[in-house]
C-alpha cells in the first residue's frame, strides 16, 4: 500500500514539474516578432517625410515590404508621405502629438540634423526629441543634369557658376541648408563660389527634383546618388560626379569622385528609423532585436542591391552616440557656408 502510495506521489510530483517547466519556457520564448509585454499589438505607421520617389520613400517602403515579407514583424505596416520643408512639417507635429505613441515611427537622414542646425527655416526639433532606433544604410551625394544636356564633366558647370551664378539653376529635394542643398553647392564652394550667390531651388522630395530636372526647370540637381539609378539605366541623365571617398561599383562604377577632379570633399548620407521621445526600454529592445535581424536577413540584403544602397547597421544606442558626432560635422559645414543658427 505505501509503495503504491509513493508512486502515486512521484508520478503526480513529475507531472506537476513537467506542466511547470513547459508554462516557462512558453512565457521565457514567448511569440519571436512580440516584446514581453506583447508589442506591438496593432498596426504600424512608418512614415516618409517627404513626396513619392525620393530616398525617404524608397527607404521606409522597402523596410516595411522586408519586415512584413520575411515575417519579422506579424502587424500590418503603412507608409505615409508628409512632404512639407524638407521634414520640419512633419516633425513638428511628431514631437508634439505622436510623442508618446510607439506605433508611429519615421525614417530619415542627415537633414534631420540640419534643419535645428541652420539659420533660415530652421526646426526646434533634432534627433534629440525622438529616439534612434537604427541606422540601416549609408548612400552619397551626386551630381546630375539631364542627358541632353551641355555640361557633360563638373568642371565645365563650375566654370558657368563662377562666370555668372545668376544663370545656372541647381535644384534637390529639400529645401534651402539643407541634404540636397548642401550636396548641390559643395562643388562649386569648394572651388570658391561664394554659396550665397548660387541659384537653387527646393521640391518636396527627389522624385519631384528629377522632374524638374527633366523639365528643363533645373540645370543641375544635388542628391542622394542611389534615386538615381534607375534614370542613369534608361539614359535620361548624365551624372558629373559622387561625393564618396572611392568609386562606387556597378552602374556608378564610371562616374568620378570629387577627390578624383580635384575637389577635396565627401559627403556621406546616412539612413535610419525613429520612432518618439517616449518609447520604452521594451519597445527600443523590440527593434533593436528586429532591425538587427532585418539588416541581416538575405531579402534586406536584396533589397538593398535593388536600389544602390549600401548596409551600415548601427542600433539604437550606437545610432545615437553617432548621431551626436555627426552633428557637430553638420554644424561645422553649416558655419563654412554661413547657414548656421
Amino acid at each position: 500500500m505505501r509503495t503504491k502510495r509513493k508512486f502515486w506521489t512521484v508520478l503526480l510530483l513529475t507531472a506537476v514539474t513537467a506542466i511547470s517547466m513547459t508554462a516557462c519556457n512558453s512565457a521565457s520564448s514567448g511569440d519571436g516578432n512580440k516584446s514581453a509585454s506583447g508589442y506591438p499589438e496593432k498596426p504600424l505607421i512608418i512614415t516618409a517625410p517627404s513626396g513619392a520617389g525620393g530616398g525617404w520613400d524608397k527607404t521606409a517602403r522597402s523596410l516595411t515590404k522586408v519586415l512584413s515579407e520575411a515575417k519579422l514583424v506579424d502587424q500590418t505596416m503603412t507608409v505615409e508621405n508628409k512632404p512639407g520643408g524638407g521634414g520640419t512639417v512633419f516633425l513638428a507635429e511628431y514631437v508634439t502629438k505622436d510623442k508618446n505613441d510607439p506605433y508611429k515611427l519615421f525614417v530619415s537622414s542627415p537633414p534631420l540634423l540640419i534643419n535645428k542646425l541652420k539659420k533660415e527655416g530652421n526646426s526646434p526639433y533634432g534627433y534629440q526629441d525622438v529616439t534612434p532606433l537604427a541606422q540601416l544604410t549609408k548612400d552619397y551625394g551626386a551630381i546630375a543634369v539631364a542627358a541632353d544636356s551641355k555640361y557633360n564633366d563638373l568642371q565645365s558647370l563650375i566654370d558657368d557658376i563662377k562666370a555668372d551664378p545668376s544663370q545656372v539653376t541647381l535644384a534637390g529635394g529639400s529645401a534651402p541648408g539643407s541634404m540636397d542643398h548642401l550636396i548641390s553647392i559643395l562643388p562649386a564652394f569648394k572651388s570658391g563660389v561664394d554659396p550665397k550667390t548660387i541659384k537653387y531651388l527646393s521640391y518636396d522630395g527627389g522624385g519631384e527634383a528629377i522632374a524638374a530636372l527633366l523639365g528643363n526647370n533645373a540645370d543641375a540637381i544635388g542628391t542622394d546618388i542611389s534615386s538615381l539609378g534607375s534614370y542613369l539605366k534608361s539614359g535620361k541623365i548624365k551624372i558629373l560626379a559622387v561625393t564618396s571617398a572611392e568609386r562606387l561599383d556597378g552602374d556608378f562604377k564610371d562616374i568620378p569622385t570629387l577627390k578624383e577632379l580635384g575637389i577635396d570633399s565627401e559627403f556621406t548620407i546616412w539612413r535610419g528609423v525613429f520612432g518618439p521621445k517616449g518609447m520604452s526600454e521594451g519597445e527600443i529592445a523590440y527593434w533593436d532585436k528586429t532591425l538587427q535581424t532585418l539588416s541581416e536577413h538575405d531579402a534586406w540584403k536584396k533589397e538593398l542591391q535593388a536600389n544602390d544602397w549600401q548596409s551600415e547597421y548601427r542600433n539604437s544606442s550606437d545610432f545615437a552616440a553617432f548621431l551626436e558626432e555627426q552633428d557637430k560635422v553638420v554644424l561645422e559645414l553649416l558655419t563654412a557656408l554661413g547657414m548656421q543658427k
